[in-house]
């Protein structure tokens, strides 16, 4: 009876966040851990049919970054990245649009499906609804900066009440261009900007961002990023992450949440209880 009784005040105590955040549109940016595991895979996904079944709209960017670094290196391509940001070539663009369009894409939303959510795969050169510019077509090749998101788009298919799976692929406004590989961190960034979203959560593979002692960091101000950054704080695939973060709150995001992909039900836990468990950018 006492474990029934615990169940009870759980769903009790998520009730105010349930109430607070039905109706309201959430970011998801997919990876790390949680996007390889079998395990962690299907918990994700039992927790964005959740989300979905009580009335948040969920808009997912997923990367893909190990299984485009694995067939690279199958084929004898070396990967190369500067800040944390991959270098992408012609011959590495192919790859990378193959995986994350094609088996990566597929993959996220049959599992969605298949756990009662509505999802559709789709990447920026679907109507066009990401276009983009060189990064720095001397130092990254065919990485690209987000220059316009077209809302309308994701608008349309949450009114039908889809799930969209977006790969962070976009498109040019040059003619037969090769399209460009676009950070997913920033992609996941530009879209909950575009969409005026409540949040923006990166699932990674750390339990947040931690001070040089190890230890998480619970709650982060914007403010205080550049220099956490400047003083090796802040290092490396971390790097965009938290500047994806900043980015999206300038732009009117409420709050933006790293947290731990690889607990189970960490989305959850995340939006649901008070403590959190990640680091949230305020």
């Amino acid at each position: 009876m006492q474990k029934k009784s615990k169940i009870a005040n759980t769903l009790i105590d998520a009730f105010p966040f349930i109430k607070a955040f039905s109706g309201k549109r959430v970011v998801i940016k997919y990876g790390g851990s949680a996007q390889s595991d079998p395990l962690l895979k299907e918990k994700f996904a039992q927790d964005i049919a959740l989300l979905h079944l009580i009335g948040i709209k969920i808009i997912i960017v997923h990367g893909g970054g190990a299984k485009i670094s694995s067939l690279l290196e199958k084929l004898g391509i070396k990967s190369r990245f500067i800040d944390g940001q991959r270098v992408t070539s012609e011959e590495d663009m192919e790859v990378v649009e193959m995986v994350l369009s094609g088996t990566i894409n597929k993959e996220i939303t049959s599992l969605l499906n298949s756990f009662g959510a509505k999802a559709i795969g789709i990447s920026g050169k679907d109507a066009s609804f990401i276009k983009a510019k060189p990064k720095d077509s001397s130092k990254f090749g065919l990485t690209g900066v987000i220059t316009e998101v077209d809302a309308k788009v994701l608008d349309r298919l949450m009114d039908d009440n889809f799930i969209p799976v977006i790969a962070p692929i976009a498109t040019s406004d040059e003619r037969s261009h090769k399209g460009f590989n676009i950070n997913a961190d920033l992609a996941a960034s530009a879209i909950a900007k575009a969409l005026n979203s409540e949040k923006v959560i990166f699932l990674t593979d750390t339990a947040g961002v931690l001070d040089k002692e190890g230890e998480l960091i619970s709650t982060l101000l914007k403010e205080e990023v550049d220099e956490l950054i400047a003083d090796g704080t802040i290092g490396g695939g971390m790097i965009p992450k938290v500047m994806a973060c900043v980015e999206a709150l300038e732009a009117g995001v409420r709050k933006a949440h790293i947290i731990d992909g690889r607990v189970e039900h960490s989305i959850l836990l995340e939006l649901f209880t008070s403590e959190g468990i990640g680091t949230v950018i305020k």
